[in-house]
């Protein structure tokens, strides 16, 4: 939206408020001249529009040129303040991507747009004609035939009258037929539901500000035969050599070369020809010798392997071309500015059309001179551009530009740059002089002419109308060059003169005009008519339910959307539909489309055209199409985009979840708490009852490997307290938990009401309050010492009053000691007792808020021997073995005065059961919260320490994680998939399935089920450091505390990954039926919970050729199904007419996600202790295409038998293979990168195995073993210590070095072909780099950046282009831990 300040106020003249005063009243087409400011009208009808209440209707412009565009929607911009949003063709228009533009619509107020996109929208139901309160059209005259503002007009008439937007058309020439203007008016009146109206009331300030230019023809001799030029020309120089004519660069490039040159040498004259030529010939011969220059040095690098070996000399011709044009280069580049001409251009090369010209620009030139110059072909306009300011005469007069529109060959020749910028130059007079086509004829924005010359002939009247209007200063000229001796060209110009003022009258005044006035030389159009009958059988099939439509106008283009998303490698052309017959249309559809053979071929009724047969089998094929679901519902190509309101395979649409926080605060699934009724459970340590564990949750039994012994929980039963004594047994309980958690678990006070109570029990397993009773009672300990005896040691907790914080077991006592017994010598000789030692070492640091405190240390009494009793750091446990270490004690032994000392009466079974708990407790939520899972999600039996690794992430630092099983989860998520949408879609090709698996598996997708079905609540995310107790009632929350829940917060990103996790655990406990059944539990698109061999049965037998009986030998699997086999080596070139053959990249996209699975998996076994990245690498190295293209030459010998048909393809496979056939699987592990197989090699192995899948009715075990057979060679190798890949290695070495900075490889070009080189702190370290293969380029470009910055001399090394701040990096876990001290 403009700001308020950037807005421009214009005032409307009385003649435009003439015309906007009709436009509120009813539709119209405003005739008015170029330059009488109709946009401006527009504008001002705009903004009365969206004045309305227009229910949130919206305004479309449409403009027939992409410059109109910018130009009229930077317009209503700068003089409204409502949201424009501009659209053309190159701004990537998705129309599949719903939610985008349901956001666009929303968010702006008025599109400017070329029509087709429109209609775009409205086929496709992103937007209905009711929904647009007006339609703008610029230059409305091209609304006939089949013009797209035709087509949007007749859908405008679908629409019931009174949900019609208005609508209002602009034109300056509404008559296209000056045969039968009365009539051109009414069909242009009909077609847009407007009338065409003219100014009445202010025709004289509308002359005043619109003048009409003086008009003038200007007669020129014809070209001679000769000219007074130089001998030979370049044409006939280069005319003897045969290369140009017989190369295959562009397809006829040279014949299109040969025409414009005569074209131009009859326009203009020998030497503007011979600049053209001389321009195209540089170009193409510098593009030849850059293609052989290039190809030559990629297969001299010794270090890739090529495609092609074989020698490709330079041809000699080349040579000789190239230096007939260097004798040549001094007539036609100036050494310093090539952008100029090396001479003057003397008239006598010029043509007398040329003189003409120039003549007419010497005589009406001025300091303030603006011109244009209409030519037809676009080399005329840049040759003119380049010639005319070398020409004596106008030297110095006349800065000129060429103005074309698209880009295009003879666009080499012009130096103006892009014509964006030439456009800007002429607007702001940098430019004095414009050569243009005829897309400057109408709607751009230029300024007012001194002069319009019509160089080339004029062939219509609009196009007379329009140019003419160029020239509206008063004192103007309009020229048109005739030659002399064409007088039907002149007496046609005379016509349009004539006829002009008749047309205007006609349209300004409403009145018929008679036969009169006529242009007996004009043709109306070469377009075939179409016939009433045609017109009154023509059928419109709307989809019910998103109102999307197809008609005969847009069934063309919906069939050729649909085959250009067929997907095709760089040997095969991109599949097209085919038609033939004439009046009676039969349509081909491409056998890669994998239809039935009956749903490929249609035929159509007869039709009175050809053109008409065309739209109408095409419709026919477009409904067909939709009932088999190739279309979807909004007529797009199933899968052809991202997504038409984001929905899974099943058609389920999957909500924005953008909302998600990143951490999310979620309640879990937690089994403590303290509620009405409590349940009771002996924990048994090496099957001894050591203490009772009371909690509001019945547990189920749990059991956990601890420093080597044995604990288990047993069931619970229900607590019984008596009523009376409830309250203070609980209170009792709860502080006795409390304390023995400060005293073994947390040196930290406890804060908080504990949601578990542990408690000893008595030898009858009743609860001892007798003992609760006694460390509550006395919390800080007994300073009694004289009921000790050795009876208590190893059995005693003692604490050291001045050291609060740690307890200790008592292992002797030492009467033999005293406080005042020498300990020490001081290297000063001064004997230390052990009560000189503690006071010093006992004496608070400065600082502390005890610093007055002064240590308690007796003189008397005995010294006991205690160990320190280690408080337990984390939850973490083993899945299964024992440990080493089989104590909670400390190894050292230290001796404290018996005085400052108290003891507990805490009993050791239960001291062990506090240093217990944390990871009981630990073990028995996630068991809690997994079981739980399994029965609330109805998951299939999944193994419980597996279903725990699923459910917990990787912050929690529990020893174990999801991220191993999350990878090999992604693997199964992406096959289970792939094989529901094979079958379920038998009519999606590869491309088509590929995106619909994407949306299925994609991030978004995995959060919402995961949050759908409630995942959420079963995460385990605590941390299992131990450093306060975390187990508390929850205060002030919304739920009761007697829930079953706890908040817990932990990222967005883990949910995802618990999914996938989840599955791995699935498949690794009982295979792929399981991990369908959890697939199906979560949601996802698995098709249903039956096993695939159940569901996918019906397996086709059929005889298998003798070519393939090979194959099946070294793959060790007979086929039961012959025309499967032969699909998965059938190439999509090999096709006729007389048989459909399918191709096999179905089963090439299944056979991928078969490979990958059957990798990872190998890999997850192979290498317990992997890590997931350690997985997930050699995994790459396994699939990628040159390892599986080594596999299918090397083990399956595929090349042997493959079906295609393709030249090309056939020769570089039979190059490629020795290479493969003599490397060892080693170098394809290590060094893979650098070979570059053509891609159907590998292809065709995915392929085969797919095919293995579908012929064994699905059965994914022996597909799996028959993979791991064929892949032996590769998957022996593997490990999570196979060396990087250049790319990996550079982006590592720096990410672990000092700098902070990110490598970027970037695509440039070198010559005539795209190179790749690497660059750091925006310095082009390496490269470009040129390779047949992009990954090959950017892989051998990332070995030379890795050795030019480790190498310290060279003047690129990292330490000379790093910029990045040098500061040390401190390894954390080297660190000390901040403890005390221990004596």
């Amino acid at each position: 939206m403009a700001s308020n300040a950037s807005i421009t106020t214009l005032l409307p003249r009385k003649y435009q408020e003439e015309i906007f005063t009709q436009a509120q009243q009813g539709n119209i087409i405003a005739a008015l001249d170029t330059g009488s400011g109709k946009t401006f009208i527009s504008t001002l009808l705009v903004k009365w529009i969206a004045a309305k209440d227009n229910d949130g209707r919206k305004i479309f412009f449409f403009v027939p040129k992409v410059p109109l565009v910018e130009q009229q929607g930077d317009f209503i911009s700068q003089h409204s303040s409502l949201r424009v949003l501009k659209l053309h063709g190159s701004s990537n228009i998705d129309v599949s991507d719903r939610d985008r533009w349901k956001q666009k619509f929303e968010q702006h107020d008025v599109f400017v747009l070329t029509a087709q996109i429109f209609l775009n929208f409205m086929t496709h139901s992103l937007l209905r004609m009711e929904e647009v309160s007006l339609l703008v059209f610029d230059e409305c005259h091209h609304a006939r035939k089949k013009h797209p503002y035709a087509v949007i007009m007749h859908e405008y008439l679908q629409c019931p009258a009174e949900k019609r937007p208005k609508v209002f058309g602009m034109t300056a020439s509404p008559v296209w037929n000056p045969k039968d203007p009365a009539t051109s008016l009414k069909v242009l009146e009909a077609t847009m539901d407007a009338k065409v109206i003219g100014v009445r009331e202010h025709v004289e300030e509308l002359l005043e500000k619109s003048p009409k230019p003086i008009e003038m023809m200007k007669l020129y001799a014809p070209p001679p035969q000769q000219y007074d030029y130089p001998s030979p020309l370049l044409w006939d120089a280069l005319s003897v050599f045969t290369l140009f004519k017989d190369v295959d660069l562009d397809k006829g490039f040279w014949q299109d070369i040969e025409r414009r040159y005569f074209v131009t040498l009859n326009d203009l004259g020998p030497y503007a020809a011979s600049v053209y030529l001389f321009t195209e010939a540089t170009y193409y011969i510098t593009r030849l010798f850059t293609i052989y220059r290039t190809e030559g040095h990629t297969r001299r690098d010794e270090r890739v392997v090529p495609r092609d070996s074989s020698s490709q000399e330079i041809p000699s011709e080349l040579f000789d071309i190239a230096d007939v044009l260097v004798d040549y280069q001094a007539y036609f580049t100036h050494m310093d500015d090539p952008s100029l001409l090396p001479l003057s251009v003397p008239l006598d090369w010029c043509t007398p059309k040329v003189r003409t010209l120039v003549e007419v620009l010497r005589t009406h030139h001025s300091p303030t001179f603006q011109g244009i110059i209409f030519v037809e072909q676009r080399q005329i306009a840049a040759c003119l551009a380049r010639v005319l300011p070398h020409i004596p005469d106008l030297t110095g007069l006349f800065k000129c530009g060429s103005f074309v529109g698209g880009v295009a060959t003879s666009e080499r020749i012009s130096s103006d740059g892009g014509q964006e910028q030439v456009a800007k130059a002429f607007r702001e007079n940098k430019i004095n002089l414009l050569i243009a086509t005829s897309v400057a004829e109408e709607g751009l924005d230029f300024p007012a002419c001194d002069v319009v010359i019509r160089f080339n002939s004029l062939d219509h009247v609009v196009g007379y109308v329009q140019s003419r209007g160029r020239a509206r200063n008063k004192l103007s000229k309009f020229i048109v060059m005739i030659q002399e001796n064409n007088y039907a060209y002149q007496e046609r110009y005379k016509k349009f003169i004539d006829t002009e003022p008749k047309l205007r009258e006609a349209y300004q005044a409403q009145l018929r005009l008679s036969k009169d006035v006529l242009d007996p030389d004009e043709d109306d159009d070469d377009d075939e008519e179409e016939s009433a009958a045609d017109l009154a059988s023509r059928e419109r099939y709307t989809v019910p339910s998103t109102l999307a439509f197809v008609t005969y106008d847009s069934a063309i283009s919906l069939i050729n959307h649909l085959c250009s998303l067929i997907p095709h490698d760089l040997y095969t052309a991109q599949p097209t539909p085919v038609y033939t017959g004439e009046f009676q249309s039969t349509l081909h559809l491409p056998a890669s489309l994998p239809l039935p053979p009956q749903d490929l071929i249609y035929r159509g009724p007869v039709k009175s055209s050809k053109k008409e047969a065309k739209r109408a089998v095409s419709f026919l094929a477009v409904k067909r199409l939709h009932q088999l679901d190739v279309f979807d519902d909004y007529l797009l190509p199933v899968g052809s985009g991202r997504g038409k309101d984001f929905q899974d395979a099943e058609g389920k649409p999957v909500p924005d979840m953008s909302h998600i926080p990143p951490t999310m605060e979620i309640r879990v699934r937690d089994p403590w708490i303290i509620s009405y009724d409590l349940w009771m459970h002996p924990i048994v340590a090496d099957g001894k009852i050591i203490a009772g564990l009371i909690t509001g949750a019945r547990l189920q039994p749990v059991q956990i490997n601890h420093h080597g012994s044995i604990i288990e929980t047993h069931r619970g039963r229900l607590l019984e307290l008596h009523s009376n004594k409830e309250m203070e047994c609980l209170r009792l309980m709860e502080e006795y938990t409390k304390l023995g958690v400060h005293i073994r678990i947390s040196a930290s006070p406890f804060v908080g009401r504990p949601s578990l109570f542990l408690v000893p029990l008595t030898s009858s397993g009743d609860i001892d309050f007798r003992a609760i009773n006694e460390l509550v009672s006395n919390p800080s300990g007994n300073p009694d010492w004289s009921v000790i005896n050795s009876e208590h040691y190893d059995r005693l907790l003692v604490r050291n009053v001045n050291q609060y914080g740690r307890i200790w077991l008592l292992r002797s006592t030492r009467i033999d000691l005293t406080p005042m017994s020498i300990m020490s010598v001081t290297p000063e000789g001064v004997p230390q007792t052990y009560r000189d030692y503690y006071l010093n070492r006992w004496k608070p640091k400065p600082g502390k808020d005890r610093y007055n405190w002064v240590p308690v240390v007796p003189e008397t009494g005995p010294l006991l021997e205690l160990s320190r009793l280690i408080r337990p750091k984390t939850t973490q446990y083993p899945f299964a073995g024992t440990e080493k270490l089989n104590t909670d004690l400390a190894l050292e032994k230290v001796l404290i005065p018996q005085g400052c000392c108290t003891w507990l009466t805490m009993s050791i079974e239960m001291s062990r059961a506090f240093r217990i708990l944390p990871a009981l407790v630990h073990r028995i939520t996630v068991i809690y919260r997994v079981r739980a899972a399994k029965f609330e999600l109805s998951l299939p039996p999944i193994d419980d320490d597996l279903m725990v690794q699923a459910l917990t992430i990787p912050s929690a630092l529990a020893g174990y994680n999801n991220q191993r099983l999350e990878t090999l989860g992604d693997a199964v998520l992406e096959l289970c998939t792939t094989v529901h949408l094979l079958n379920k879609f038998p009519h999606r090709h590869e491309g088509q399935l590929s995106i619909i698996r994407q949306q299925s598996i994609c991030n978004r997708f995995l959060l919402y089920r995961a949050l759908h079905v409630g995942l959420d609540s079963f995460i385990n995310s605590e941390n299992s450091t131990v450093k306060s107790w975390k187990h508390n009632i929850e205060v002030n929350h919304s739920e009761s505390n007697s829930s079953h829940f706890a908040s817990r917060n932990y990222p967005r990103r883990s949910l995802q990954d618990c999914m996938e996790a989840t599955l791995g655990a699935a498949f690794m406990t009982g295979g792929m039926p399981m991990a369908v059944q959890a697939g199906n539990a979560l949601g996802l698109t698995f098709g249903g919970p039956s096993p695939w061999p159940l569901r996918y049965n019906r397996v086709e037998n059929s005889s298998i050729s003798p070519l393939f009986t090979k194959l099946q030998e070294q793959l060790g699997y007979d086929f039961n199904n012959g025309r499967l086999l032969r699909e998965a080596l059938t190439h999509p070139s090999f096709a006729s007419e007389a048989e459909i053959i399918p191709s096999y990249q179905r089963l090439e996209f299944l056979g991928d996600a078969v490979l990958n699975l059957v990798v990872i998996h190998y890999l997850y076994k192979r290498f317990p202790e992997a890590e997931s990245a350690q997985l997930a690498f050699p995994r790459t190295k396994a699939v990628c295409a040159q390892a599986l293209a080594f596999l299918a030459v090397k083990k399956l010998e595929l090349h042997q038998i493959i079906l295609l048909n393709n030249v090309d393809l056939s020769k570089v496979i039979n190059s490629y293979v020795p290479h493969l056939q003599e490397a060892l699987p080693q170098t394809i592990v290590n060094t893979g990168w650098k070979f570059d197989p053509p891609k159907a090699l590998s292809d065709v192995f995915e392929s085969v195995i797919g095919a293995v899948l579908v012929d064994s009715g699905y059965d994914y075990e022996k597909t799996a073993c028959v993979t791991e057979l064929a892949m032996e060679e590769i998957l022996s190798i593997l490990s999570p210590s196979v060396p990087l890949d250049p790319i990996s290695a550079l982006v590592q070495w720096i990410a672990a070095s000092v700098c902070r900075a990110q490598v970027k490889f970037v695509v440039v070009m070198k010559g005539e072909r795209e190179g790749t080189q690497a660059e750091l702190h925006d310095v082009v370290i390496a490269g470009p780099i040129i390779s047949t293969s992009s990954a090959v380029a950017k892989n051998l470009v990332a070995e030379r950046a890795l050795a030019i910055l480790q190498d310290t001399c060279h003047e690129r090394c990292l330490t000379r282009v790093c910029l990045c701040e040098t500061s040390g990096k401190v390894d954390v876990g080297s660190l000390p831990e901040d403890e005390e001290e221990e004596l």
